[in-house]
This record gives C-alpha cells, structure tokens and sequence, in this order.
C-alpha cells in the first residue's frame, strides 16, 4: 500500500492505493501555517493506516508549485508559501516513520495517467493540465523526469510559437514575460479569444456550452484556440517524441479538443502524421493525489 496526498492551497485529500485499487481515502482543510500543514499531514497518514489496516510503503505528496524533489523541498508555491525552503518531506519522514516524496502536481498527474490512467503503460508520456494557468510533466518508463532545476514539463512558460493574428496581441504572463503559451491557453486566455473574436466577454464554460449547442462564434474560438494549441505542443513533439500527451484541467473537455489538434500539429512538427496519441485523462482532478501515491517505488 502506498498514501498519496494532494496539498492545495485550501484542502488536502489523501488516498490509500495497491495495485488492485483504492483502499481508502480522507480529505480535511489546509492549515495556513507550518507546523499546523505538518500536523494535519500526519493526522491524514494516521488515519488512511488506521482505516486500510496496513502499514504504507511511503508516503508521496502532490502540490502547486517548484519542487526539489531529490531534497524534499519547496523551491515556490504561490498557495503555500509557508512551506518554502521548508524540509517538508524529511520532517513529515520524521513523524510518521515512513519514507516520504515530493512532487510538483503536474508531474503527479502525468505519472497517475501514465501508470493506471489514459496513458498506461506508455513508454514517454508528456501530460497537460490547461485550466487557471498551464502546466506540464514528463514520465520516462513509470517515471517522472524532474530535470536538473525541477522544472521538466514547465511548457507554458515558452513563447507561443508561429504566433498568429488571432491569437490576439501578447499579454504579460504571471511568470512576469509577455506572449508566454499559458497567456494563450489558459482559461482567461480561452476568453480573451472569444472577447477578440466575438466582441463580447464569455467565460469558458459557457463558450464550451454555446459551442456544443453549435453556436458558430463559440465554435469558432475553440477552433482558434485548438489551432494555438496544436502550435504549442509542436515543438513538444519535436524533442520529446512522446507516445502519448494527456490532457487534465479545466479545459480538458473542449469540444472538437481531441479531433482538432490531431488533426493540425503535423503541419509543424517533423513527422508529418506524428503517431503520437492525443488522450483526455481518465482520473482528472484525482490524478494529483494518485500520482502523489505512484511516487513511492515497488520494493526491492
């Protein structure tokens, strides 16, 4: 057995895993402070032991954020800031008794899709999360490449490449540069596209909704922005090669999404029809915590 727990800035939801399945799951509220997220992860640990029946092998822990994984350290984490430059996987090693890892949320989610999720079995697996930012991981033979600054997979923050009118003028991103792929991508993004396009201001939800009823405008901006995507994990393609990219976050479910990219990144890349395989995820927002469980290794 294996707990895998998924910090967030507001909850942290933990789940008892083994190969045959789920044994057993918890959730509480994210303390705003060290010593109580530390406690609070313990008390979770202690309670998944107590209701599977069974020692964990480890322990693995998801989170928003840059992680040295190899230190077992929070480089940044814009929700969790108190756990910065904090020992967070030796401390709670220390409390439970258990070994503990430390992963950045998007690689937890590449490994749960590549382990038992979209991506099974796959050799290289790339997955996406598009939602409030955009975010990426890369999982090599069941497991996840960190890459020497722990930043392996961080996509959105390149410049959307073969930029296009449509695409709108360049918006400054979060990480502080203009024209990066999650200004674009990003739900806000997704947006700002229908407002430049249709003249009015729409939320995602409802542009996928008006898209599904085959509103022309809606449909239209999820062509464009399928198109920026396409774009966007070309070069993707080109250095990594993977087997399969998977899709998580909000905007996983786009409609036209899995036909259109497809159907379009070969124009850039140097296959022509890649073969790589263009998946939704199967676990969504559960893919943190299970590929936070997956981070503890099979034993000797």
């Amino acid at each position: 057995m294996r707990i895998g727990i998924d910090l967030g800035g507001t909850k942290i939801a933990a789940v008892a895993l083994d190969r045959q399945g789920e044994r057993a799951r918890c959730r509480a509220a994210t303390p705003r402070d060290y010593a109580g997220t530390l406690a609070a992860l313990a008390a979770a640990v202690a309670e998944l032991e107590n209701r599977a029946g069974d020692g964990p092998l480890g322990i693995g822990i998801s989170l928003p954020g840059i992680v040295d994984a190899a230190a077992g350290t929070v480089l940044r984490a814009a929700n969790l800031p108190w756990l910065e430059g904090r020992p967070l996987a030796g401390d709670l090693s220390e409390r439970t008794g258990r070994p503990v890892r430390i992963a950045n949320d998007a690689n937890c989610f590449a490994l749960s899709e590549a382990v038992d999720g979209a991506a099974a079995g796959a050799p290289v697996v790339f997955g996406i999360i598009l939602g409030t930012g955009v975010g990426g991981g890369i999982v090599v033979d069941g497991r996840v490449l960190p890459g020497a600054n722990a930043l392996a997979g961080e996509w959105g923050h390149a410049p959307l490449p073969w930029r296009e009118e449509a695409d709108g003028p360049p918006v400054r991103c979060g990480c502080g540069r203009p024209g990066c792929i999650e200004t674009v991508l990003c739900g806000a993004g997704l947006a700002r596209l229908h407002a430049a396009r249709a003249g009015e201001v729409v939320e995602p939800p409802e542009i996928a909704a008006r898209a599904r009823s085959g509103d022309a405008a809606a449909l239209a901006t999820l062509e464009a922005h399928a198109d920026a995507l396409a774009r966007a994990l070309a070069p993707v393609l080109n250095l990594l090669d993977p087997d399969v990219v998977v899709v998580g976050g909000g905007l996983c479910d786009l409609p036209g999404l899995y036909r259109t990219v497809p159907e379009r990144w070969g124009r850039w890349t140097l296959a022509a029809s890649p073969r790589t395989r263009f998946v939704q995820a199967r676990f969504g927002a559960e893919s943190g915590m299970r590929g936070a469980a997956w981070l503890v290794p099979d034993p000797a």
